[in-house]
């Protein structure tokens, strides 16, 4: 060989060696790439979830020494948690400064005022008009509420607390008789406030008054109704209203009397209930926010959840469920707008529980002294307790107690509801609802949905790809291939429009055909082909090997065209005309016309070419020597199929399936537009679904960034992340098993 030769050898290998390189170092660091960018994935949704499971807290804010002599019957701040208030149960009211500003240090008192009179009982509303009525000895009620007026002069932001009398200056009179009120409750609408009380002398009264706005002036005129209470219990210890003014709660040691004041002209005795835990008697009643639920506190440290239950065609307040206190509880406060309460017990601590979550977020020991008032901001954010003459204020971190591992992931009892369910409804138009964050619901709509397209897809990919790859001519596996392939590019978004608005409606109308077309098209393929078989062999060898399966085609589309135009003529014989009405009424199985079925189709149309090529090319890669050699020694195609080719392409069929499983998981605009989107456990195909994807799809964009349901939703992300990787860990550890099994034929 020449040097010139040499030379040109030499640097051709030089050059090859330089492009090994670059392809090896290429091909690593794009696949370090995806596992980093898989990791930062992961790590994001952590650092989304995480703050859902952080416990509650509290860090002190200040003290205010507030001089008072009587006990607290509400306290309170505004919305900002600058200012505090206190009203005492003999008229003596307080605000005071929670923090520094506003010309005010923190813990100094802005503003003390006695309320003139004799007073004999007070009470609070717990509705969205919270106010405080202070009943007299002369059986009128003074009505009363604090006010915040902001002004900004000098563009300095100045608060100044005020008493308001939203209902008028002069006290209301409740007892015509004019005997002291002993025990009081009401509650205050924007047009309507209804008052309940218990005479000195023993007689229930109740004023309703209603307000309605002028048409010339502007203002609203109040004219109020005198009702009478009838079956008081004995000795009442305590009284509460329902802020939609409907029920009557009227307690009696551990006894609850539940009375109906929808009619105040009719006013009826529902129920009487023992509400004491067992060995505990009861201490508090209050009601949780929404007023659905009761609380009672026991002096064993249990308090208790009731709330209404149907039974037997009537609803009957029914015991829930228990949470346990850190001692004998003395004071109950609610959350706004959550299912969150706070117990003070008796031996100073205060207790943080949520009840959907059925948990206690938190126990703090702040004194060894009895509380002698709690409560908690409009914004949950602050709690302030009285001890002695003192009021702490604490700031309060408690942003998601409503999520937990029972509420994810366990039957939870919601208000109202008839039993224990997994239930997924996020959101509500009143501010009292109770989030529902079951992910179980879409846990089960993914399976299932995937489900329904793996048992339609996988049968007809593979069965596809081997025939393709093992039978078929080439000629006619060069367009037939291809065309699969090409399937894998039309938009799921395509599909889902086609499934919804076209498919769904045409399997409601053609359902008896539907039906007779799964079962009838495997049987008419099976007579097919024995029909072929037994024609002569002369006819049989004009059709080219490789190319029978073309003759199926007109046979389909004959089948699927007989099948849909004996629908009708079946739905009258069959169905008394209407298919889904016979299912509902004589079968007993809901239709919805986005249902399983349809999912199960058009999502199967999805995944089927991912399937069908990645298995096709396992049969086809199949070593030739393999195949000829099992014919060579007399094995049929059949047994060379079954016994040869498949087992050696199994890991790569195998891989195909799992691919395929995992792209319908993750499937979102399919799901999203033909299914209904309706998070229900319902393993009926003619019933919708709402998978993970497809619920984060549609929740995300009303979802307040950084709320309980925006993190939700971005661990139902997170779950869907762990369906996938462990789907694909357990393939490829079957496929490699697989892979070591066979790898020897």
């Amino acid at each position: 060989m020449s040097s010139e030769s040499t030379a040109l050898v030499m640097t051709g290998s030089k050059k090859r060696r330089i492009k090994d390189l670059l392809m090896k170092y290429g091909v690593t660091t794009g696949g370090s790439l995806v596992l980093v960018a898989l990791l930062l994935i992961f790590f994001y949704l952590l650092y989304v979830v995480k703050p859902l499971f952080h416990g509650a807290s509290i860090a002190p804010l200040s003290t205010v020494q507030v001089p008072a002599s009587d006990r607290t019957a509400w306290l309170g701040s505004e919305e900002q948690n600058e200012i505090g208030f206190r009203f005492g149960d003999q008229g003596q009211v307080s605000f005071f400064a929670l923090k520094a500003g506003n010309g005010f240090s923190a813990g100094q008192l802005i503003a003390r005022q006695q309320l003139a009179g004799s007073i004999s009982s007070v009470a609070r509303s717990h509705g969205d008009e919270e106010v405080i009525a202070y009943g007299r000895a002369d059986g009128r009620v003074e009505i009363l509420r604090p006010g915040f007026a902001v002004s900004y002069p000098n563009d300095t932001r100045v608060i100044v607390p005020e008493l308001k009398h939203p209902f008028g200056d002069e006290p209301m009179q409740i007892d015509p008789q004019g005997k002291p009120l002993r025990l009081l409750a009401l509650e205050a609408g924007s047009d309507k406030m209804v008052a309940a009380a218990l005479t000195e002398d023993g007689r229930g009264v109740m004023t309703v008054l209603s307000g309605e706005q002028n048409f010339l002036s502007g203002e609203v005129e109040w004219s109020s109704n005198n009702y009478t209470i009838p079956t008081l219990p004995r000795h009442v210890d305590q009284m509460l209203m329902t802020p939609n003014l409907r029920t009557l709660f009227l307690r009696e040691g551990n006894r609850l009397s539940v009375y109906d004041i929808s009619k105040p002209d009719d006013i009826t005795l529902r129920n009487v209930l023992e509400i004491n835990a067992q060995g505990g008697n009861v201490t508090k009643v209050a009601l949780l926010s929404g007023a659905s639920s009761l609380l009672v506190g026991n002096d064993n440290g249990v308090v208790s959840q009731w709330f209404e239950v149907a039974k037997g065609g009537k609803r009957e307040f029914t015991h829930i469920r228990d949470f346990a206190a850190s001692g004998p509880v003395s004071e109950l406060a609610v959350e706004t707008h959550r299912k969150g309460f706070v117990a003070t017990t008796s031996k100073g601590t205060v207790d943080f529980f949520h009840t959907t979550g059925e948990t206690r977020l938190l126990s703090e020991q702040l004194d060894t002294r009895d509380l002698n008032g709690v409560a908690l901001s409009p914004r949950n954010n602050l709690l302030l307790v009285e001890q002695g003459s003192g009021i702490r204020a604490f700031t309060v971190d408690n942003a998601h107690p409503e999520v937990t591992w029972s509420a994810l992931w366990h039957e939870v009892w919601y208000e109202g509801y008839p039993e224990p369910q997994f239930v997924w409804q996020s959101t509500s138009a009143s501010n009292d609802f109770e989030p529902k964050l079951s992910l179980v619901p879409l846990a089960f709509g993914t399976l299932k949905a995937s489900f329904y397209a793996m048992l339609f897809a996988v049968p007809l990919g593979v069965a596809g790809a081997v025939y393709t790859a093992y039978f078929m001519s080439p000629g006619l596996r060069k367009v037939v291939k291809p065309t699969v392939e090409i399937m894998a590019a039309l938009p799921t978004v395509i599909l889902g429009f086609l499934a919804g608005l076209w498919l769904a409606p045409l399997v409601e109308d053609n359902l008896p055909g539907v039906v007779l077309l799964l079962v009838v098209l495997p049987l008419g393929m099976l007579l097919t082909a024995m029909a072929w078989q037994t024609l002569p062999e002369r006819m049989r060898q004009r059709v080219p090997e490789g190319w029978q399966a073309i003759l199926l085609v007109p046979v389909l589309i004959l089948i699927g065209w007989g099948a849909f135009g004996l629908s009708p003529l079946l739905e009258t014989l069959f169905f008394h005309g209407d298919t889904r009405i016979w299912l509902t009424n004589e079968a007993g199985v809901k239709f919805d016309q986005r249902n399983s079925l349809v999912v199960g189709i058009a999502m199967g149309f999805a995944v089927i070419p991912t399937i069908f090529s990645i298995a096709e090319d396992a049969v086809f890669s199949v070593p030739k020597h393999l195949t000829l050699g099992s014919l060579a020694l007399g094995a049929t195609p059949w047994q060379t199929l079954s016994r040869v080719v498949i087992l050696t392409a199994s890991p790569g069929i195998f891989s195909a399936v799992m691919i395929g499983l995992g792209r319908a998981v993750g499937e979102t605009m399919i799901v999203l537009m033909a299914t209904g989107n309706t998070p229900i456990m319902d393993f009926s195909m003619f019933q919708g679904l709402r998978t993970l994807a497809a619920n984060i799809a549609v929740e995300m964009p009303e979802s307040e960034v950084g709320s309980s349901h925006y993190r939700v939703l971005f661990l139902a992300a997170f779950v869907l992340f762990v369906f996938t990787f462990v789907f694909n860990t357990l393939a490829e550890f079957i496929r490699q098993r697989l892979r070591e099994k066979y790898s020897s034929l």
